[in-house]
């Protein structure tokens, strides 16, 4: 089983590699976008998989963190591109 595990986290790494260099060459930014939210849930997986063979789960909280960070840099990436600002200061209402 942990030979299983540290194979997946291996593989989780290197798809996380990918994803930089998704990140880095583009060629539009929703594809950024959504390699910044799948490198988001990589961290959340690897950190699982670091919890599960250390036996502890003093990384549950980590994990939660990771997710919520993770989601809203998505949304707010998305309104950046649907809107072009993500805090709308409208004071004429």
């Amino acid at each position: 089983m942990e030979l299983i595990l540290q194979m997946s986290l291996g593989i989780l790494a290197l798809s996380t590699l990918f994803f930089v260099i998704r990140v880095i060459k583009g060629p539009s930014i929703p594809d950024r976008v959504s390699a910044l939210d799948a490198i988001g849930i990589n961290l959340i997986g690897m950190t699982a998989i670091v919890s599960i063979l250390l036996k502890t789960t003093t990384f549950f909280e980590i994990i939660l963190l990771l997710g919520i960070l993770a989601f809203i840099g998505t949304v707010a990436f998305s309104k950046f591109l649907e809107k072009g600002e993500v805090i709308e200061n409208d004071r004429h209402r």
